[in-house]
């Protein structure tokens, strides 16, 4: 059911593949960088590997007052944002606009505090699998 959120034929796309265990980097106890000051509101360069390594970024900004915004970064771009932004904004009875970031590319963003509603929008659409779904904020 996911097919009707993309822009090419379904039976075209492939699956992305796992990346060899040699590639990935090992995790060594001569390591100190645990030992740094952690911001966790602060971008790390763990974002944009985790962006290109297929997880979707769902965070929450204050605004001001109690009015908030939903972000989702690192949606695959060969869907269609205004499709899915407009089945968002009908399902979730809020207002929302896309945001052509020089990073992240295409955002998502939604009024209002819809963490939990997006995330089981994404995994129940077959958008996104759930264990690459990283909800963030307060």
């Amino acid at each position: 059911d996911s097919h009707r959120f993309c822009l090419q034929d379904p039976s075209s796309t492939s699956a992305p593949k796992a990346r060899p265990t040699s590639a990935r980097k090992k995790q060594r106890m001569t390591d100190i960088e645990n030992l740094k000051v952690h911001d966790p509101f602060g971008a790390t360069e763990d974002d944009d590997v985790a962006s290109k390594s297929g997880y979707i970024h769902i965070r929450i900004q204050q605004r001001n007052g109690r009015k908030s915004l939903t972000t989702v970064q690192g949606l695959n771009t060969d869907l269609d944002f205004k499709k899915i932004l407009k089945a968002v904004k009908k399902q979730f009875c809020c207002n929302g606009t896309i945001v052509e970031d020089p990073e992240m590319g295409q955002v998502l963003q939604v009024q209002g505090d819809q963490r939990s509603n997006l995330a089981g929008f994404l995994a129940s659409e077959g958008l996104a699998v759930k264990e690459n779904i990283k909800v963030h904020g307060f």
